[in-house]
């Protein structure tokens, strides 16, 4: 039965889709809240791009977190979305000092607790009271945030309220300052501006009792004397003091002089280039205004950006919009748009109507700490004063309920386990757990206390996530990925692109150092989720960028075939399962992960025999295995099941058909099949043969791993041994690459290399040494070179004597090997059943006839058939004896003799090695010959512990040149 659902159902659940699954109940139909700062006009890019996102589908909580996580993947979303929170977490911090700055300074300067008349340490008693008060305010604004949004929503209303009427007051003075500016003065000594703390009159003397006597201003500049003919300062003589207007207002032209920028290092005096001075240098006072930072365009941008990170306050509570997808766009840019014409007006007012060294002093010491401007408002400074101070509480309220929701949301994708317990809420939704690590995390900012410290910590977190919003918007928009459908149309990618690279750019202009700590962290976020993190398949654009850029690779690698020098072996490891699925000799599998080390393509393939529309299943179940073993082994590569009908056609079709375009094995990594001799079934070892014949057939190279169940697992290290390679033939230098390969791998690392070589009788073995080990210098691979003389003539009576019993022995197998017809039928065979071994790497076809030689006699070893295909009668041990008196053919004596006399050899001097490496000679081009080309290679390596037959593609793999 079809358990899909109807389409009028499915529509009805999709219509009535609402944010608030998410668990937040007080939903209000307006959250349109204006922060009192916002960003300025060339964020108006990101604004664009976070847009288009907002509108390619529903939008739950999490906002910024969720756009970029499901666009660019869980790995970046929540590195970048942690870092946002901390941004944000600390934009609170920094409000809320802010707010208690604006508190101590101009609203209740008498509420500090901590106090100094030494000037050097008024400094460090402000930052106190800054963090007794701000720990105060954070305790009460957590609180209101924890009984609900709902209150910061009303909240919010007032302080809507109080940022406008400040605004308007602002224009208003600007206004009223062109016919009528306020009495607002500066005292100058010359050019230099004088603080007005200490001083009680603009003048060096003053009339007591119509007297003239110094003023305070005259001690401070001639050694705290009060008399005339006191020693002065020479810039304090030449000089006169005056005082000048502070706010000259609008019609005034000030603003020709406050044009352009004028950057200053730290303890320089502020100056009124325009007033005029005697040219004396005088000594540095501590009575004169001084530049408290060296300034620069990077840090004004560092310190100004924080007041202009509301572009994300619509999206971080997304979950508690009604409609999230019209919400953000409209409401975002609207807001961009307003607060971009309000602070670029007011700053070209604040430069018409204000004197540039008041706009310079940033404590207000030339003005006795006024608000400069309170002071150009209408009708009074208050306004601006209560304004502010509401607008950086309004602000640290919005990042107190925007910054557990997000990482609410993080905690809740279970994307880093550790945050599990912050994805929790109250029944009305409220994350709780998130808010107290909030509240924890702001503390810290409100403990360092200063506003320029802080600052530029979350510059560079509001950066990073303005930065993969827009390469979010830009990488979906050039992969043209087809769930890339935004209802916001008025985007490209050219400016998502443009906005990005000025995030990046703003980063290191904001502070270089900061900004490869905020990267180091979010790297390490990022490494964290990809390791240990839960696995979550979003459909995102990384993936699709991972496609485009291996569709490019691939058609690149399809130009022409690579290089001697980029040649790798890409390996194809064939694996035999049991009835139970299982891999009969997982050691392969970690062979190859140790041949690899990790590096280039691995392809695992394996064959089912079967129909495959019966077998799929199994076949999954199959691959499922694989994979875990795979990933147990530590082999980075792809498994490849195959189902077919029979053995051979199956390895043959996986031989041929696996990889994509130039991505594809070059070579095939197989077991040998132990027990040959003793199976019952001819076709063991000829799948292995002609699978030997496919693989040199497609120009491949070959490894064969003879006792693989001995060789080590990646636990087992050598403490040391050898790897020995016996190289008998050129074959393209395979011999000399894969032991060099092994060595990569900590479980032969160390090993050492010997490679020996076999000399004739003809030729000059110290010449050969010195040849070999020059080519293996110019390799750059570090091997003992030994060369073994071996002459025809050294044929010892065993030696012989044991090679004709193996041909012999050759012959009977070949004639004791039925068919399974004949198997069937005959109740008489000869064999014994404690002696058959399977094979264990790749097996035999079950369901396939053993093919028959055409000389071969189908018999068994009964008196009438062996009797009657001899066209004679005898007994069956008559018979059995002929066979063994058969003369043998003489060329197998001479391949069975040069085996046995060479496999004495390499077991004389390897015997201990760890591994060695030998040249594997082709099959014959007749099958007649299959069974003997066993029988050599068997004998070939009997006695040696492992052993890895290699066989050459054709090609050179190895090359002296760089």
């Amino acid at each position: 039965m079809d358990t899909r659902p109807k389409v009028s159902s499915l529509l009805n659940r999709m219509a009535n889709y609402t944010n608030l699954t998410q668990g937040v109940k007080e939903h209000e139909e307006a959250e349109n809240i204006t922060e009192g700062k916002k960003k300025p006009t060339k964020t108006m890019l990101t604004a664009i791009s976070m847009s288009a996102i907002a509108t390619n589908g529903v939008v739950p909580a999490g906002g910024s977190y969720f756009m970029i996580s499901r666009a660019l993947g869980p790995e970046f979303g929540g590195a970048v979305g942690l870092c946002f929170y901390l941004g944000t977490t600390f934009a609170a911090a920094m409000y809320i000092l802010g707010a208690i700055e604006i508190f101590l300074v101009y609203i209740v300067p008498r509420a500090a607790i901590f106090r100094s008349d030494d000037a050097f340490k008024e400094s460090a008693a402000m930052l106190n009271n800054m963090r007794v008060y701000g720990t105060a305010f954070l305790v009460l604004m957590v609180l209101v945030v924890f009984i609900g949004v709902r209150y910061v929503n009303k909240f919010a209303s007032l302080f809507l309220a109080c940022v406008i009427v400040s605004i308007l007051a602002i224009y208003a003075g600007a206004i009223k300052s062109s016919f009528a500016p306020p009495h607002f003065p500066v005292c100058m000594l010359g050019n230099r501006t004088l603080s007005s703390r200490h001083i009680d009159i603009c003048a060096k003397t003053k009339e007591i009792n119509n007297m003239t006597v110094p003023s305070k201003l005259w001690g401070f500049f001639c050694n705290s004397s009060q008399f005339f003919n006191a020693t002065c300062d020479e810039y304090f003589v030449h000089n006169n003091v005056t005082s000048i207007q502070g706010i000259p207002g609008l019609a005034s032209g000030i603003i020709t002089e406050n044009l352009w920028s004028n950057y200053l290092p730290k303890g320089e005096i502020i100056e009124k280039p325009s007033a005029k001075s005697s040219d004396v240098l005088g000594s540095l006072n501590h009575e004169y205004v001084l530049v408290d930072i060296t300034t620069s365009f990077t840090l004004l941008v560092g310190i100004f950006f924080p007041s202009v990170t509301g572009i994300m306050a619509g999206s971080n509570r997304s979950g508690d919009l009604k409609d999230a997808q019209k919400s953000i766009p409209i409401g975002t840019i609207l807001a961009i748009l307003t607060t971009s014409f309000v602070y670029l007006s007011n700053v070209v007012l604040f430069g018409a109507c204000i004197e540039g060294v008041v706009l310079r002093d940033k404590f207000g010491d030339a003005v006795k700490g006024n608000l400069v401007v309170g002071t150009l408002s209408w009708p009074s400074p208050w306004v601006i004063v209560i304004g502010s101070f509401f607008s950086t509480c309004g602000a640290g309220l919005q990042s107190l309920t925007g910054a557990p929701r997000l990482l609410q949301a993080i905690a809740k994708d279970n994307i880093i386990p550790f945050l599990r317990v912050f994805g929790h809420s109250k029944a009305n939704g409220e994350p709780t757990w998130a808010l107290l690590l909030t509240a924890a995390i702001a503390e810290l900012g409100i403990l360092i206390a200063s506003l320029d410290l802080v600052a530029p910590i979350l510059s560079m977190f509001f950066l990073m996530c303005y930065l993969f919003v827009n390469l979010a918007c830009a990488l979906q928009t050039l992969l043209r990925t087809p769930n890339w459908r935004p209802r916001f149309r008025y985007y490209h990618w050219a400016l998502s692109f443009m906005g990005m690279s000025i995030c990046l750019a703003l980063m290191f202009i904001s502070s270089w150092y900061y900004a490869i700590v905020a990267m180091v962290i979010a790297g390490m976020i990022y490494k964290y989720i990809e390791y240990q993190g839960a696995e979550k398949e979003w459909g995102d654009g990384i993936r699709g960028l991972s496609l485009s850029a291996a569709r490019f690779a691939l058609l690149r690698l399809e130009e022409g075939p690579p290089h001697t020098k980029n040649w790798r072996p890409q390996l194809l490891v064939l694996l035999k399962l049991d009835e139970d699925l299982h891999v009969k000799h997982p050691r392969l599998l970690t062979f190859a992960s140790q041949l690899k080390a990790g590096k280039g393509l691995t392809i695992v393939g394996s064959v089912i025999v079967g129909n495959f529309l019966e077998n799929y299943g199994e076949a999954l179940a199959a691959e499922q295995t694989i994979k875990h073993l795979m990933e147990a082994e530590k082999v980075k590569g792809f498994c490849q099941l195959v189902v077919a009908a029979k053995l051979r056609e199956g390895i043959s079709h996986l031989i041929q058909s696996c990889g994509l375009g130039g991505m594809k094995h070059n070579t095939v990594v197989m077991g040998w099949p132990n027990g040959w001799r003793q199976s019952e079934d001819a076709r063991a070892w000829k799948t292995f043969i002609g699978t030997v014949r496919v693989t040199t057939a497609a120009h491949l190279a070959l490894l064969v791993a003879k006792n693989i169940s001995f060789f080590p697992s990646n636990v087992e290290q050598f403490s040391e041994g050898n790897i020995d390679v016996w190289w008998i033939v050129h074959d393209g230098g395979m011999l000399m690459l894969l032991p060099f390969l092994l060595k990569q791998h900590k479980v032969w690392r160390k090993c050492s290399i010997r490679i020996f070589t076999v000399a004739q009788l003809e030729d000059n073995s110290i010449q050969m040494k010195k040849d070999l080990a020059t080519f293996l210098y110019h390799l750059r691979i570090e091997a003992e070179v030994e060369v073994v003389e071996m002459h025809d003539s050294d044929i010892s009576a065993y030696t012989y004597e044991r090679t004709l019993m193996m041909e012999q022995r050759s012959q009977m197998l070949r004639h004791m090997r039925l068919s399974k017809t004949e198997r069937d039928r005959e109740a008489q065979l000869v064999k014994d059943r404690n002696s058959m071994l399977r094979l264990t790497s790749i097996g035999s076809d079950e369901d396939e006839e053993t093919e028959t030689y055409q000389e071969k006699v189908h018999m068994t070893w009964t008196k009438d058939k062996y009797m009657a295909s001899r066209g004679q009668k005898a007994k069956s041990m008559e018979g059995f004896q002929d066979l063994l008196n058969m003369r043998p053919d003489q060329s197998n004596v001479r391949r069975m003799h040069t085996a046995v006399k060479l496999n004495e050899v390499i077991v004389n001097k390897s015997h201990e090695a760890k591994l060695v490496l030998l040249n594997m000679p082709g099959p014959p081009r007749n099958p007649e010959g299959d069974e003997n080309y066993m029988e050599f290679l068997e004998v070939l390596t009997e006695g040696l512990e492992r052993v890895l037959l290699v066989r050459g593609g054709g090609s050179e793999v190895i090359t002296i040149y760089s």
